[in-house]
């Protein structure tokens, strides 16, 4: 998995996809209602096309619209997440410093241990050397 902004641009980009499906599925399967006196809905016998309203029933699309809107909520509420576990958000710029340094300073012990480790394995493989070499055939 990628670092915290990737994760979070990736998020974003998620939630920008689930609003243009969402406003699809709305403007594909809303009822056909009129808004005022003037207005007609017309019928058509035909299969209805791409860009024609194929209306859903409206228990079926009340339903669909709580879905969408709680799996926006939920991507909402993880990109809040992200957001909130950035570092620097709640951090001033004196204790970043000091958290760099003390993360130098564990690098620096751990170097040492580090170091330490291969003089000993060093020792270890001159010793073995020698005795492999007083190691005599009968």
């Amino acid at each position: 998995m990628g670092d915290r902004l990737t994760q979070l641009q990736d998020a974003v980009d998620q939630l920008a996809q689930q609003f243009v499906a969402s406003i699809h599925y709305i403007n594909r399967h809303h009822s056909l209602e009129t808004l005022g006196p003037g207005d007609q809905v017309r019928e058509s016998n035909k299969e209805p096309e791409q860009n024609e309203v194929d209306p859903h029933p409206a228990d079926v699309f009340k339903a669909a619209q709580v879905e969408l809107a709680q799996d926006l909520i939920t991507k909402e509420q993880q990109i809040e997440y992200l957001i909130s576990i950035l570092p620097g958000l709640d951090n001033s710029e004196q204790d970043q410093e000091r958290n760099i340094k003390e993360l130098e300073e564990e690098l620096k012990v751990a170097e040492a241990q580090r170091q330490e480790a291969v003089k000993e394995r060093k020792e270890i493989m001159g010793r073995l050397d020698t005795v492999i070499r007083s190691i005599r055939r009968p």
